[in-house]
Formats: C-alpha cells, sequence, structure tokens
C-alpha cells in the first residue's frame, strides 16, 4: 500500500481503480482457501473448540466444503460450526488448512456443522449459555468469505477467552476487492436480518448481555440495525449491552446522525481507530474524501473537542501499534497488545471502552480530556461524556 498519497491524487473513475488496484495487492495473500470448512472426523490433542452459531443472509452454495456463496439468500439461515483450534500457536495468529483436509493438530478445522432450524434459535442460545449468560455477536466486514468470517470468528473468541455464546452474522461478501459496492449494498440488504437475530439474542430467558461487535464495512451494518431497532421499537433492547466497532468503514456524518437517531437509551459504542489504517485510506478516497471513522485523527483539537461531548462514546486509538496486519485495518483481532485487552475487559464483564477497568491490560493507557503523545503508549483510550 506505499504511495498512498500518490494514489490519492488520480482523479476520476481510472483514480478509483487504481486504489482499489493497490489495496488488492495488500490483500492478495489474505485469501482463504477452496474447502477449508470441509468437517475432518475428530480434533487433536491439546486442541481447543470454539461453538459458534452463524446466522446468514448469504446464498447456500452446492459445495458442502464452502457451505455459502457471496451471492445474496433468499432467507436468513442458521448454522451450528465447532471450530477446532491447534494448540501452541500465537495470539492473534490464523493457521489455514494447507490441504484438501484440514489437520486440526496444525491448523484451524471444523470438527461440526449443522443447520439449526430458525424455530431452534432460542434453544440454541439455551443449550449454549455461559456462565455470565453473554452472548458476542461479531459481524465481519468488507472482501470477506464465509470461511474466513467463521475462523477469523473462532479465534478472537478463543484469543479473547470471552465467556460468551458466540453468534457470527455473515452478510453475503463476494470476497473480493472490486466488489466494494456490490458488498455495499450486501450490507443494506441484510438489515432487517439482523436486527431480528440481535432481537432474539435479547428475548432469550438464558441471555441476559448481548455485546455486539463489527469489523470495517460491518460497522455500517450494525450501527443501521441499531438505529432501525431503535425507530422501530421506540428503544434498543437494554441487554444490549456495548456495541464496538473496529475499524469502522462509516462515513463520519452519517454516523454522527445515526447516533443521534438511537436516542438516549442508546448502548455505549467503543470505536477501534487507527490513523494508518491504509483500507480506510482507500475507502476514503472512493467516497469522496469524507473521513471514515475508523481513521479519526485524535491529535486533532476539532476531533477531540467533538468526541468530548459525545455521550457514552469511547475511541481506543491503536495507530502506534506497529504489530498486527500490513493494511492495519484488523489490528482489533491480529494485535497481541489489543486482544489482550479485550480478554482483560470480556473476562471481567466490563465494557471494551471502560477508561476505569483494572490496570491487568499492562498494553492500555488510560486518559480523559487531555490526548497528549498519541505516539507515547501502544493504545490508547479516550472516553467521551458520560455512560449510559
Amino acid at each position: 500500500m506505499a504511495g498512498l498519497a500518490a494514489i490519492g491524487r488520480v482523479a476520476g473513475r481510472k483514480g478509483a481503480g487504481l486504489a482499489l488496484a493497490a489495496l488488492a495487492l495488500g490483500l492478495a495473500a489474505c485469501g482463504p482457501r477452496p474447502g477449508a470448512l470441509t468437517p475432518v472426523a475428530v480434533g487433536a490433542p491439546g486442541a481447543s473448540t470454539v461453538d459458534i452459531l452463524a446466522a446468514t443472509t448469504r446464498a447456500p452454495s452446492d459445495d458442502p466444503a464452502l457451505v455459502y456463496t457471496g451471492e445474496r439468500g433468499s432467507a436468513l439461515s442458521f448454522t451450528n460450526i465447532v471450530v477446532s483450534i491447534p494448540p501452541g500457536r500465537a495470539v492473534g495468529s490464523l493457521q489455514w488448512p494447507q490441504g484438501a483436509t484440514a489437520d486440526p493438530a496444525r491448523e484451524f478445522a471444523v470438527t461440526s456443522l449443522a443447520a439449526v432450524p430458525r424455530s431452534g434459535v432460542l434453544d440454541w442460545f439455551k443449550g449454549h449459555s455461559t456462565r455470565k449468560h453473554r452472548v458476542l455477536v461479531f459481524v465481519h466486514g468488507f472482501n470477506t468469505r464465509f470461511d474466513a468470517a467463521v475462523f477469523r470468528f473462532a479465534q478472537i473468541v478463543h484469543d479473547t477467552q470471552a465467556d460468551a455464546a458466540p453468534v457470527l452474522f455473515s452478510w453475503p461478501s463476494r470476497g473480493q476487492v472490486f466488489d466494494y459496492l456490490y458488498d455495499r449494498e450486501s450490507t443494506n440488504f441484510s438489515r432487517n436480518d439482523l436486527a431480528y437475530v440481535l432481537r432474539e439474542a435479547a428475548r432469550s430467558p438464558a441471555v441476559s448481555e448481548v455485546v455486539v461487535m463489527a469489523h470495517s464495512m460491518g460497522a455500517w451494518l450494525t450501527v443501521e440495525s441499531l438505529r432501525q431497532m431503535a425507530l422501530q421499537d421506540g428503544r434498543i433492547p437494554a441487554k444490549i449491552s456495548n456495541v464496538v466497532l473496529a475499524s469502522p468503514d462509516l462515513d463520519i456524518d452519517v454516523f454522527r446522525r445515526q447516533v443521534a437517531e438511537m436516542g438516549p437509551s442508546r448502548p455505549p459504542i467503543t470505536i477501534f481507530v487507527s490513523r494508518q489504517d491504509r483500507a480506510l485510506g482507500v475507502s476514503r478516497f472512493v467516497a469522496g474524501g469524507v473521513t471514515r471513522v475508523g481513521a479519526v485523527d485524535l491529535t486533532q483539537d476539532a476531533t477531540v473537542a467533538e468526541l468530548e461531548s459525545a455521550k457514552g462514546i469511547t475511541v481506543i486509538d491503536l495507530s502506534a501499534l506497529t504489530n498486527g496486519d500490513a493494511l492495519n485495518h484488523s489490528k482489533f483481532a491480529t494485535s497481541p497488545e489489543v486482544v489482550q485487552l479485550m480478554a482483560t475487559r470480556l473476562g471481567s464483564g466490563q465494557e471494551i471502552g471502560d477508561s476505569g477497568a483494572p490496570k491487568g491490560a499492562e498494553a492500555a493507557q488510560a486518559f480523559g480530556t487531555a490526548v497528549g503523545t498519541v505516539a507515547a503508549a501502544p493504545i490508547l483510550i479516550f472516553t467521551g461524556g458520560g455512560g449510559r
């Protein structure tokens, strides 16, 4: 992604194409492998498992190894997927199957895959209730195939040691960088269905708390669904306790209005940002130069002043982190420091962005109205006015 500044000076449709081409080069090595979801008979000694309920608006695939395509389905579907995670791996890493059949001793693998009828969703919540009766709903981002969403979410759940029943909401992304606009419209296509999943989780007697985490373009879908629930139902369910937006590909002006239309009873919102997010730099160019929420600059006084008055919004700045993915777009999942931070907060039942969290999250430095030098600490947390 070198040369973004030069790309940004290229005008018109040709410029957008060059920008996306540069992004494609940065993502080329990250693609999943066909057949990764083919179930294996057993796991491996020392392997861990993550039991996921996948809700999706994707069309089913004729290939059972793929399960779902990137096209739009005719109805919301549910699948219970058990993912085996190999022992001895580094936090934040994801080991893709290299052959036609995954090796659970060295790679992520699926050990069980079964359809769940819509009528059985509440039973799934009851049967997977955790000690804290918490549900974690994850909404993936742009350019994500179904298998990539499943394995990435399994990695997040495992590495954060979240005491929560994991629910993946997977919308129809083709997993192709040049299908940005198709993916964007697919999020709009899926708004009602995500709202349905969140309502079902909130109305389950086996669930006391719902945490929603969304990445990249999935943040648009998440915020729109919450806004829709607030407008249709009069409020967002009280069980939705925290919304986490990681590198949100959201127009900052639109986001400001969406939050206002959620009303005063909305859940607290935590946002992971990075000024070095190269993917969002391209997205900003394609979107006419409007800043993306995931790339706000906390070194700017105007940005800080606006956040100080934003009730219930916390911004976690990851700009100074040098590890994670090459595009600086998935640090929330790939950086050991961020995973540690989330593990500490989720494990203690606190909001992700709660600046009063225990000091055990050694990588985090909480700060209030004075931003100071952002580069002085790996992770900086800025909390706006008030909570819920």
